[in-house]
């Protein structure tokens, strides 16, 4: 198959993405364009110093003739050449929608004369959440297979509720099929699209290896008792902070290593004070294990919000493909990982679990959990996205014959 995938993040996006890893899978066996986010007026003016910006701008005004680069053999990706109108501010969704329209047709022919650099002839289109821009691409590309991809529930979002309640029920019905990352979001397109369904979620299991030597962090605690850790974004949307805070103070003896990147809310929160808090900052990806690998217990004290409910936590899979035990907030998507897993219902019980994660840890508990983390592979998960597709054209192929 020719692939064509569109969504919420650009290739040079820094960090990691679901979007990116399935790309890089399909490309395994198909030929994958790759189309980044099509610039608007406003990211334009505002984010112009960033350098990924400037060589977008560059490629718009015809300055950089390199709108193509090969990310690896069957793969690309590709930077559109129009620029996009900036219309979230509209008080009206009808007027919104015209301006969707408008981005969606200059969307659509940038994507058709990449495709026609590659050669690409009925292809399918995998749309990575992308509620908006990509609202009209199934009625201007007319693929032979329109997948909307849910992997955030991102109405919990102001900016995208605002017109998002009206538009993504009617762009996920319109989609041929629906796919997502967990069993809530799932439920949720069903309830627009009867053909939706829970793919799974993948793990850079190569990466997460725990048989890997690596050399010990130089800026993790040295004072002895356990460590807890968490690593990923540290943001009020996502992360309780009075469960971080009833940890650290009631366990004072207990080393608490939070890794990544701080929003303002946690840059001023009361664990900077606490002298068992430690924040060694943001890291790269490949050297997340190596901080993993120093935890005796990790933790995701997720919050309980529209957002983050039906999210499926990715780095639990990297906590549990080291062989570490993990303490959890409890959601019906942390119900897959069953009993490898403890699950705290209130912030009163993560100190409790936590002693007993320690308690109970063995080597056959550690196996266990990295057999269970290595069933969640990006393999198995465009496995059954390749399903999907395939019994989508089947069918599309018997309805053109019927009328034929």
């Amino acid at each position: 198959m020719d692939i064509v995938i569109v969504g919420l993040q650009a290739w040079y996006t820094e960090i990691g993405s679901n979007c990116k890893s399935i790309a890089e899978e399909l490309s395994h066996h198909h030929r994958v364009l790759y189309v980044n986010i099509p610039l608007d007026r406003r990211t334009a003016a505002r984010d112009s110093a960033n350098p990924n910006i400037r060589k977008h701008l560059d490629v718009i005004r015809k300055k950089d003739p390199v709108d193509m680069i090969r990310i690896g053999p069957t793969l690309w990706n590709y930077y559109p050449h129009r620029m996009l109108e900036s219309a979230n501010w509209l008080p009206w969704t009808w007027l919104f929608k015209k301006f969707c329209r408008i981005n969606g047709k200059r969307f659509a022919a940038d994507i058709r004369r990449a495709t026609d650099m590659l050669g690409f002839r009925d292809y399918v289109v995998f749309n990575d959440n992308d509620i908006f821009r990509s609202f009209y691409l199934k009625d201007f590309l007319n693929p032979s297979a329109y997948i909307y991809y849910c992997r955030d529930n991102l109405l919990g979002v102001p900016y995208w509720k605002k017109h998002g309640r009206i538009i993504e029920p009617l762009h996920i019905a319109k989609a041929d099929i629906g796919a997502a990352n967990s069993i809530y979001l799932a439920n949720y397109l069903r309830k627009y699209n009867p053909n939706s369904h829970y793919i799974g979620q993948g793990c850079n299991i190569a990466l997460f290896d725990p048989s890997v030597a690596r050399a010990l962090p130089t800026d993790m605690p040295s004072t002895p008792g356990p460590v807890i850790g968490y690593v990923g974004a540290i943001i009020n949307l996502r992360i309780d902070n009075e469960i971080l805070l009833h940890i650290a103070k009631t366990r004072p003896d207990w080393n608490i290593v939070l890794v990544g990147p701080e929003d303002e809310f946690f840059q001023t929160s009361e664990l900077h004070r606490l002298p068992n808090v430690h924040f060694p900052g943001r890291k790269d990806i490949k050297d997340l294990p190596t901080y993993i690998g120093r935890f005796d217990v990790c933790i995701n004290p997720q919050l309980i919000n529209d957002i983050t409910i039906g999210n499926y936590p990715l780095k639990v899979d990297e906590y549990l493909a080291m062989g570490k035990p993990v303490v959890a907030t409890r959601t019906e998507t942390m119900e897959i990982f069953g009993d490898s897993v403890y699950l705290a219902d209130k912030p009163e019980e993560y100190p409790g679990l936590i002693e007993r994660a320690l308690g109970e840890n063995s080597p056959e508990l550690a196996r266990k959990r990295i057999d269970l983390a290595r069933t969640h592979t990006w393999e198995a998960s465009v496995y059954k996205l390749y399903s999907l597709i395939e019994k989508q054209l089947q069918r599309e192929h018997r309805t053109t014959n019927k009328i034929q």
